[in-house]
């Protein structure tokens, strides 16, 4: 899962400060005859400040006032917790400060001629723990999500709907609320986390899981109905990579719960567990099907393995060659990538292999910055939303630590995310010649976001292109040559099919740097 930060701004108004005690939060409907004709903004905050200075010390406001077309909403903004529901006083005096602060804000918003009715008795109500929760939530998603649209519906209508009709009593029904939100994007990696799983996808790209050693991914469009999960890759060594699970694989089940109505969050809940402990996996492998149990075993760190591959040759001219295989890429991958470069650059080897395949992605700052060990100069990638380009990813030559060797980068399904953003810039910048088959095709960039109980979501806040402006998602990164079918993919049988010329994997090192 990436990590890519992103924040928008709110346009906020500041008018006269009046005497709306901060000690109430309420929300107030205005019902609108048609619909305003405000060319530009139609939301603005009317703030109010905690002491008596001037009105431009508005930095902390303790009330704040946030309309839009459909919705006026007073919040308190002063981070004073409180829980329960926030009762308002009914008194002459409450009501003639609330009379004020409408005139205010409907002489700033209404600037020609609308026609506003509100009811005798407009409806207001505390906002409670609960709903705050909740439009922490639906905040973080207006800010952040790739599609400003929100599939086709309005945003700002849906907050107020939901905070009318959906029960929101507990945390249990906050979290069904949050969910039911979140479900109205369609986006299947946009998701709400409980805090249990938000831990657990944090522990990921710390590099520090028990579990089966598994990356799992929604099947693509072009495979028919889903039928379950699909491994994207195995971690070389792990209880699934010994069961013989290979990418391309479908889990049905796990532990007795069919994975056709499962998240990939819930699903990787379910692998992960207490070292030592088992579970149960329903796996399809082409035809076949199978029942596994596996034993959950604490997953390996270190996301680098290396080797020196020296060939047959005359003396001290034989070939040298530093293969890498980069598992994952999770808080330490840059920093083992470079000691592998290191480490065999002092060998002088004559040219590098980087393997990537079964590489399932993980932390996306950490691929741009190994990219950057690779190239002198270049676009690493676009990011992009649906108004286009938004940021470019690129690297001026200062943190690379290797760009003359010849470069071979190994791929197959397997590899995907942060992994193909690394094997589309080095194969567009022509750094590298790319070996093996399509990449599995993820273009979509998510951040994770923690809320205030703990909880969390990961929004999918924009799409990436290569430095070829090539849009991968759902069809991945072509390579540009083919691997042998029996081609290993240990470091230790690597080296074996470049030195005999009989083997079945055997490729021709002249060969594979050529272009």
């Amino acid at each position: 899962m990436e990590v890519l930060a992103s924040s928008s701004l709110s346009p906020i108004f500041f008018t006269k400060p009046n005497k709306i005690n901060p000690n109430f939060s309420i929300q107030v409907k205005l019902w609108v005859t048609q619909p305003p004709k405000i060319s530009k903004a139609s939301n603005f905050s009317y703030g109010r400040s905690r002491s008596n200075k001037s009105r431009s010390n508005a930095t902390n406001p303790g009330v704040v006032f946030v309309c839009n077309r459909f919705l006026c909403v007073i919040e308190r903004n002063d981070e004073r917790k409180f829980s329960g529901k926030v009762m308002m006083k009914s008194s002459v005096n409450f009501r003639q400060n609330l009379s004020v602060a409408f005139v205010r804000i409907v002489s700033v918003l209404l600037v020609s001629s609308i026609s506003v009715v509100t009811t005798d008795s407009p409806p207001s109500w505390g906002l409670s723990e609960e709903n705050l929760l909740f439009l922490e939530a639906w905040r973080t998603i207006d800010r952040a999500y790739i599609d400003k649209t929100f599939n086709g519906q309005s945003w700002f209508r849906y907050r107020e709907t939901a905070l009318r009709n959906e029960p929101m009593n507990t945390r249990e029904e906050t979290y069904m609320a949050i969910k039911k939100m979140v479900a109205t994007l369609d986006d299947p990696f946009t998701r709400f986390l409980e805090p249990g799983k938000f831990k657990s996808l944090r522990s990921v790209t710390q590099g520090a899981v028990t579990g089966v050693g598994l990356s799992i991914g929604y099947p693509a469009a072009s495979d028919g109905p889903p039928a379950g999960l699909v491994v994207i890759s195995a971690a070389p060594g792990g209880p699934a990579n010994r069961a013989g699970i290979s990418p391309g694989d479908v889990i049905l089940g796990i532990d007795n719960t069919t994975t056709e109505t499962l998240t990939i969050y819930d699903a990787a809940q379910m692998l992960q567990g207490p070292e030592g402990s088992t579970v149960e996996l329903a796996i399809r492998s082409g035809p076949e099907t199978r029942l596994l149990t596996l034993t959950r075993e604490r997953v390996s760190v270190n996301p680098v393995k290396s080797r020196l591959c020296e060939l047959p040759g005359s003396g001290s001219n034989s070939p040298k060659i530093g293969y890498i295989k980069l598992t994952t890429f999770n808080q330490n991958a840059s920093s083992a990538v470079r000691e592998a470069i290191e480490t065999l650059r002092g060998n002088n080897v004559n040219a590098f292999v980087l393997d990537l395949r079964d590489n399932s992605g993980g932390s996306f700052p950490e691929g741009i910055e190994i990219a950057k060990f690779w190239l002198d100069k270049g676009v690493i990638v676009y990011i992009c939303d649906s108004r286009g380009v938004r940021d470019i990813y690129d690297t001026d030559g200062s943190n690379a630590i290797v760009t003359s060797e010849p470069l071979a980068v190994l791929v197959n399904k397997g590899t995907a995310s942060a992994s193909e953003i690394l094997a589309g810039a080095l194969k567009d910048n022509k750094r590298a010649l790319v070996y093996g088959e399509p990449t599995y095709g993820k273009g979509k960039i998510q951040s994770v976001f923690e809320l205030s109980d703990g909880s969390g979501l990961a929004v999918t806040v924009a799409r990436y292109e290569t430095p070829a402006h090539t849009d991968i998602d759902k069809v991945g990164v072509t390579p540009d040559h083919p691997l042998p079918k029996s081609f290993p993919k240990d470091e230790e049988a690597f080296c074996g099919c470049l030195k005999d010329p009989t083997a079945a994997c055997y490729l021709n090192q002249g060969l594979l740097f050529s272009r």
